[in-house]
């Protein structure tokens, strides 16, 4: 922080009077108010990654001089650690439309008029801002390609279609996945995607004039990712007349920049609802299901509402995962959170009936290599070890350095890095085969453990989520042990 008031004071010659902190985003970027004696504001970013502040004074600069409304950075440390950008004042579009949304859909004249500004300057920041854009600024890559659409669609299968139980072929189903990602990414247009494109990233000034935020994880992709991932926020339920209008509104603008085959486009832009739709229930699931949020719970319902009216128009063209998705839709009811069996814990009914009867206890910790592994004194040997070194260490940063992986500014930056995400993928994989098999087989213990360096970041987030997890899916007994910090936990069977 006195840092960042040094920079300040650099920047405009004179100390802050009033520093107030700034709830963020999902990131792992702290943002701090600074105003001055006469009542004129900055923002203060202080973020942990240099390469993600890079990409963002990178392209609020080159957009900046684009005319294109983005804060405009003023002053930046020699680290790139901190820096300085123009106040857009405390009111986002997601604040001004929030009787729309809370009302289930209903927006008004004024909340309307707000979406109509917003999407007709999307087109700008897209296409006007890639002219001259060095895309190689991009954070943490130049352009979408197909490894980010099999990540997030194996987020999707992992996350969320396993929990449900619906039968799949595994191998029919990532043939599709694979004919998806090279679907989307097809085109290879010199266009900026903006990647976070939602209300909650879009500030209004005094004027109610939209301001573009939070764009450092943009790079070069499609024109229609960002429109579906606007339109379709399952939130938000946009009732499909104002889809439309705004989808007009957006191509009357596009059109500025270049000739539109407006079939084509809107053939494509169904693809990427469909994708972004399975995107966020993969999210929905791992942040409802898993870390037990309700909030995410609750966003499953209308999320699955518009799986369902997506299936209706025939927009799925992979046969197994068409399949795959309308037996998932006819399983779950719409709008019905808790007919899952599911409540804000996230424990799940059909995971009861797989564990119920078990003897099987699972023994999980996390540990510190530098004091050795855990020894097993069930006599069976010590189970599975995991190295969870090869990821993102956030103990390498101050921030961080007294919190362990149970706090949720950890678990922001390790999930907003996402090589966890990927690691888990296939821990859970492997611990769902062979718990199942240890079931099967009346087995009566099973140990698994997660090593990092200091034992307090990423080996006790990946421990808790795996406890959480095999509890929840298949009610088993779970003994977590977190040795470093001391901390012991059961999850009792169901």
């Amino acid at each position: 922080m006195e840092q960042l008031i040094h920079l300040f004071k650099e920047h405009t010659g004179h100390e802050p009077v009033l520093c107030q902190a700034i709830t963020g985003s999902g990131s792992n970027r702290q943002y701090y108010r600074l105003t001055d004696a006469e009542g004129e504001a900055l923002i203060g970013v202080v973020g942990t990654s240099r390469e993600e502040n890079h990409a963002f004074i990178y392209l609020s600069r080159h957009f900046h001089e684009k005319g294109l409304p983005v804060p405009e950075v003023v002053a930046v440390s020699d680290d790139e650690l901190r820096y300085l950008q123009r106040d857009l004042g405390h009111r986002s579009l997601f604040d001004a439309i929030r009787q729309g949304r809370e009302s289930g859909g209903h927006y008004d004249a004024r909340e309307c008029e707000l979406l109509c500004r917003t999407i007709a300057l999307l087109p700008d920041l897209q296409m006007r801002g890639a002219e001259g854009l060095d895309f190689a600024q991009c954070y943490p890559q130049a352009e979408m390609d197909e490894t980010n659409v099999m990540f997030d669609l194996n987020y999707f299968k992992y996350c969320f279609l396993k929990t449900q139980n619906v039968d799949f072929h595994e191998m029919r189903l990532e043939e599709d996945f694979r004919q998806m990602a090279r679907d989307i990414t097809e085109s290879k247009a010199q266009t900026f995607l903006y990647r976070d494109f939602q209300a909650r990233n879009v500030m209004l000034d005094d004027k109610e004039n939209p301001w573009f935020i939070d764009f450092q994880g943009g790079r070069r992709g499609p024109l229609q990712y960002d429109l579906a991932s606007f339109l379709w926020q399952a939130s938000a339920r946009y009732p499909q007349e104002l889809r439309e209008q705004l989808i007009d509104v957006y191509l009357q603008s596009l059109r500025r920049y270049t000739e539109v085959d407006e079939a084509q486009f809107r053939q494509r832009l169904r693809l990427f609802v469909l994708f972004r739709l399975l995107q966020v229930l993969g999210a929905y699931g791992f942040r409802g299901y898993f870390e037990r949020k309700k909030h995410f719970i609750d966003s499953i319902p209308p999320a699955l509402d518009n799986l369902r009216a997506l299936l209706a128009e025939g927009a799925c063209p992979y046969p197994h995962l068409r399949q795959v998705l309308c037996a998932l839709t006819e399983s779950l009811p719409c709008r019905e959170a808790e007919s899952r069996g599911t409540g804000v814990s996230g424990t799940s009914t059909q995971g009861k009936a797989a564990g119920e009867a078990s003897p099987l206890s699972v023994r999980i910790f996390s540990f510190s290599y530098k004091k050795g592994i855990p020894e097993d004194e069930s006599g069976n040997g010590g189970g599975y070890v995991f190295d969870c070194r090869s990821t993102h260490n956030p103990g390498r940063y101050e921030p961080y350095k007294q919190l362990t992986g149970l706090d949720e500014p950890v678990i922001r930056f390790l999930e907003d890095d996402g090589e966890i995400l990927t690691f888990l993928e296939s821990v859970f994989r492997l611990a769902d085969a062979h718990v199942e098999r240890y079931i099967q087989r009346g087995f009566t213990d099973l140990m698994f453990s997660f090593g990092c360096t200091g034992g307090q970041h990423r080996s006790v987030y990946c421990a808790q989520h795996l406890a959480e997890h095999l509890h929840q899916k298949y009610g088993i007994e779970v003994r977590l042990f977190h040795r470093e910090q001391n901390i012991r936990q059961t999850f009792s069977r169901h």
